[in-house]
């Protein structure tokens, strides 16, 4: 018998390539930095329509480069991977008991797809206007 206890070796840089799911859950946190920078673009919006008219013009001339149309639309499907996962997995973060009886997962997934629906449904409607 040994004194000494067994050390599993783990890649320092690496070791979420190992593991499917390590994978997936890297892959979610790592849309959180895309958004953030699209959540940086849109405050930087709001210090340019506080400089005034001029300089909120030349921020939407520089929002329709090719640059930029291509980093909302990535940052557009980072965002929907990163809300569709976090949806999937709220029954674990989330359970819910109603009269001393578990909601179950698919429910509750399902009436977060059926809350982003309706609001995305009442935000065209709106921007319709």
């Amino acid at each position: 018998m040994s004194s000494r206890p067994h050390v599993p070796t783990v890649r320092r840089y690496s070791w979420w390539l190992a593991n499917s799911r390590y994978l997936r859950y890297m892959a979610r946190e790592i849309t959180s930095l895309f958004i953030g920078a699209y959540t940086g673009v849109l405050v930087v919006g709001l210090a340019r329509l506080a400089q005034g008219r001029a300089a909120y013009e030349t921020y939407l001339d520089v929002l329709q480069g090719p640059v930029s149309v291509g980093f909302h639309g990535l940052a557009l499907l980072f965002a929907l991977y990163h809300t569709a996962t976090w949806f999937n997995v709220t029954p674990q973060a989330m359970p819910l008991e109603v009269g001393g009886r578990r909601i179950p997962g698919g429910v509750i997934i399902g009436a977060h797809y059926v809350g982003w629906a309706v609001v995305s449904v009442a935000l065209l409607v709106v921007a319709g206007r």
